[in-house]
């Protein structure tokens, strides 16, 4: 079973980047105040993760510079579980203005909140 998780996880990585999404254009002001607002925000994921790579190419086509956090090493995972409360992925966390921490699970909601904060 492992076996298949792994060829499997390498098939999705292969046509991931075969298959990539061409990222949106911005004026150079405009892609600045988004990458400044995107370092407040980091990805906790697993490389061959189908629904981290569903977000991953969503903030591909969006022009985001996300920080992707690897779960599997210790320190980040230690850090999921601490703040978000479980160890899942994908998880985006997001600092907020007034510096409250928010922790969203689900693939579907981190790809609807980064369309709507950042298309």
């Amino acid at each position: 079973m492992q076996v298949i998780r792994w060829i499997l996880g390498r098939l999705i990585l292969l046509f991931n980047a075969v298959f990539s999404p061409k990222p949106m254009k911005r004026e150079a002001a405009q892609q600045q105040q988004i990458d400044a607002e995107v370092r407040r925000i980091q990805l906790y994921q697993f490389e061959a993760c189908p629904f981290c790579v569903k977000v991953r190419r969503a903030a591909k086509r969006l022009n985001l510079p996300l920080e992707t956090r690897d779960a599997k090493q210790t320190s980040w995972e230690q850090e999921l579980i601490n703040g978000g409360g479980k160890r899942k992925v994908p998880c985006l966390r997001i600092e907020q203005d007034n510096g409250e921490i928010e922790w969203m699970y689900e693939s579907a909601d981190i790809i609807n909140y980064l369309e709507k904060r950042f298309a």
